[in-house]
């Protein structure tokens, strides 16, 4: 598995298979590595697309578990994010392509459509992350004590100070509806997209289907998709069709 670098950010990634490029986005919070979209996902997203497209996935900056560092950015955590994941497109000489997130993918891709449009093709949403009005403070408090501990026990330049300024920053500032963009840009966003709802405190269901109305090229899939889990090839189907209408070419 190899690396791209740039500057002191150094990302771990993973290709399999051929074809149009789609970038496979791990779930697990701040602690995203690349068996969240393989043996710890749903599905092995790695190993049933591959057969049909390019695959890139990669684990996040900082995850603990992950190979992949950097700086924390805490005065533009969710963009730190995004330049790791389109300079990676860019290292590997991509422009286009589709992207599948599970998790804090939900996010991620929002603000891949804010900073890229042109580039993400179509996008399928797997369990979206978002922001309770119920529980504001969740995602804070779970990487306060789930992520921030353990980076700085391996990473001992970093301080839980910072760990609280970053996640501040990241999940306080701004603490509604999807974290990365407003409700008036879903509204206007083209790109068509596909969503996947769950039901669990980390991905509310009414974020995730308030989504789906606004934009107006998306679809939903099948709810609930996971249990039981006989209905998981029906939501890899719909995934499968959809990502072939969109492909390109």
């Amino acid at each position: 598995m190899p690396f791209y670098e740039r500057g002191s950010v150094r990302i771990h990634y993973e290709e399999a298979g051929t074809g149009f490029p789609l970038l496979l986005i791990p779930g697990g919070g701040l602690n995203a590595t690349m068996p969240f979209v393989g043996e710890k996902a749903p599905f092995n997203a790695m190993e049933i697309f591959k057969r049909d497209y390019r695959c890139i996935t990669m684990d996040l900056r900082n995850a603990n578990g992950g190979q992949s560092s950097g700086p924390l950015e805490a005065e533009r955590p969710w963009d730190a994010y995004t330049d790791d994941q389109l300079g990676l497109m860019d290292h590997l000489g991509i422009k286009q392509f589709l992207v599948l997130g599970f998790c804090i993918g939900g996010p991620f891709i929002w603000n891949l459509l804010r900073r890229a449009p042109e580039r993400v093709v179509a996008a399928v949403l797997a369990q979206p992350s978002g922001s309770r009005p119920e529980l504001r403070d969740l995602p804070f408090k779970n990487n306060m004590t789930g992520w921030g501990p353990a980076l700085c026990a391996r990473r001992p330049g970093v301080t839980m100070a910072e760990v609280e300024a970053f996640l501040t920053r990241m999940y306080r500032t701004d603490p509604d509806f999807v974290f990365t963009v407003s409700r008036d840009f879903v509204r206007n966003c083209q790109t068509p997209l596909l969503i996947l709802p769950d039901d669990v405190p980390a991905h509310p269901y009414a974020v995730a289907m308030e989504a789906a109305r606004l934009a107006p090229n998306a679809q939903v899939s099948l709810y609930p998709w996971k249990d039981p889990p006989e209905l998981i090839p029906l939501a890899v189907r719909h995934i499968s069709m959809f990502l072939k209408a969109h492909r390109p070419g």
